[in-house]
């Protein structure tokens, strides 16, 4: 439907079902497609074919893919003979399960910024003052499509269960995520006291804010200003938060910024004022736990931004422009608040000793690339080196650089490590709009070895020779 309807990309539904069977959409989910709209897409394959949308080799190539997923999953065999069909609800939400959420929630969050606030030290620590919408909120836990958790882990419960009998923990939402159009949420003057009394009896305050999925969703009716239909408007914190952090940090007291979201947020003044940040997003049934071990020290993070974090919605060219030019952090000609690849941790790494297995290389062949890693701060912790080229002298537009390797390694303190990466010159390549192919330019390139995209430790010139190599999509 949204082929035609609302994208304009054809007129009828009959061109639309057409069009994506030619681009590989084999199956139709005919069961959601909603709305007035008559669920007869791939009904009308008899139409189609006499119109000559498609060809009946067209149609039986997405039959050929739907039945062999079938085929595969075993759904043309008996039980007995299916593995699938042996797995019970009892091998559903085990403790592994569990385990791996933690696992991953732990390896996915981000430090943005920490100046010595984090990680917490329990013994200097009586009172923590729990604050913000997202502390307490099982939904923020999840993103779209999503389960449902049985033993879901919100924030304020992880933090609960590492402060120890010791740490008094107080909690209250301060303020809602969002005003509503019709500004009928908007917090009464007694709740932010509240929360503002909370923060000067305690000896540091943790404030999770954000947003959550039922905010940046899928076609979703929105009442809530700067969000409209599953959308954002704006990318900035949502004014009654920020509101909220800035009366809490007129208190003096140190506050640790957690955000929840399931994109960038534009948070200026909190990265001024605030010392310390850390980047949740939508952590899953064990994140609660995962975000506590983290801001206690028994997780150190090294999770890495995998988008930019702007500085505001300003930064962002109009949604309807397609162009690549100043986006993303390979064309962006800005400053960003937090840069692609942007991830802190509670140790330093010292990189060093950057070689090439040649200088230079035809476009079809790869580089190996060596460097050392070397733990030099106090604690054992996980590094991400990451390698970004950049073409040198060229007539075509390119990248300002892009990331064409990385890797995740694991180190003690002290400890060195010699790391090599493989790189096909096929990450160097472009897309040749006029031949629709992808194409590695001859020339010269030079390869940064670094921490993020904006902390480039080491650097390498490279030479690709011979003709251009050309491939399809």
């Amino acid at each position: 439907r949204n082929i035609w309807a609302f994208h304009k990309y054809v007129s009828t539904p009959e061109e639309a079902a057409a069009a994506a069977v030619k681009a590989g959409c084999d199956l139709f989910s005919a069961n959601i497609a909603g709305g007035d709209y008559p669920r007869r897409d791939f009904e009308d394959l008899g139409k189609m074919l006499a119109q000559g949308l498609l060809t009946e080799q067209q149609i039986d190539g997405a039959l050929k893919y739907t039945l062999a997923a079938r085929f595969r999953l075993g759904l043309f065999d008996p039980p007995a003979l299916v593995p699938w069909s042996q797995i019970t609800m009892a091998e559903n939400d085990t403790p592994a399960h569990q385990a791996l959420a933690l696992k991953v929630a732990e390896e996915s969050i981000v430090l943005m910024k920490n100046k010595g606030l984090l990680p917490l030290d329990r013994s200097k620590i009586k009172r923590i003052a729990v604050i913000g919408p997202n502390a307490d909120a099982v939904r923020m836990l999840y993103g779209n499509y999503n389960g449902t958790a049985s033993e879901p882990v919100t924030i304020l419960d992880g933090i609960k269960a590492l402060a120890g009998d010791s740490i008094k923990v107080t909690y209250n939402p301060g303020c809602p995520l969002a005003i509503k159009d019709d500004n009928s949420n908007v917090p009464a003057p007694e709740m932010t006291a509240e929360a503002v009394a909370a923060a000067k009896a305690a000896d540091v305050v943790i404030y999770v804010g954000g947003i959550d999925s039922t905010l940046e969703t899928e076609e979703h009716t929105s009442d809530y200003q700067g969000f409209l239909g599953g959308d954002r408007t704006r990318i900035e914190l949502p004014p009654p938060q920020e509101d909220l952090l800035r009366k809490l940090y007129a208190t003096g007291k140190p506050i640790v910024y957690v955000n929840c979201s399931g994109s960038a947020m534009a948070v200026p003044w909190e990265a001024k004022h605030l010392p310390a940040i850390v980047q949740a997003w939508y952590p899953g049934e064990q994140g609660g736990k995962a975000v506590a071990e983290v801001l206690f020290g028994e997780v150190n993070p090294a999770a890495r931004l995998p988008i930019t974090f702007y500085s505001s919605t300003a930064d962002l060219y109009d949604f309807t422009d397609y162009s690549m030019s100043n986006r993303t952090y390979r064309y962006y000609n800005g400053k960003p608040l937090f840069a692609f690849g942007h991830g802190l941790s509670y140790t330093k790494f010292k990189y060093s000793s950057a070689t090439l297995s040649s200088k230079d290389i035809g476009a079809g062949d790869a580089i190996h690339i060596s460097f050392t890693v070397r733990n030099v701060g106090d604690r054992d912790g996980d590094e991400v080196p990451q390698v970004y080229f950049r073409r040198l002298h060229s007539a075509l537009p390119h990248p300002n650089l892009a990331l064409c390797g990385f890797t995740r390694i694991h180190l003690e303190k002290g400890e060195s490590l010699p790391i090599t990466l493989d790189i096909p010159a096929s990450q160097f390549r472009y897309w040749d709009v006029s031949r629709e192919q992808y194409v590695v330019e001859p020339g010269k390139y030079q390869l940064l070895i670094g921490a993020a995209s904006d902390d480039i430790r080491l650097k390498l010139r490279l030479k690709i020779t011979g003709a251009p190599s050309y491939s399809a999509q």
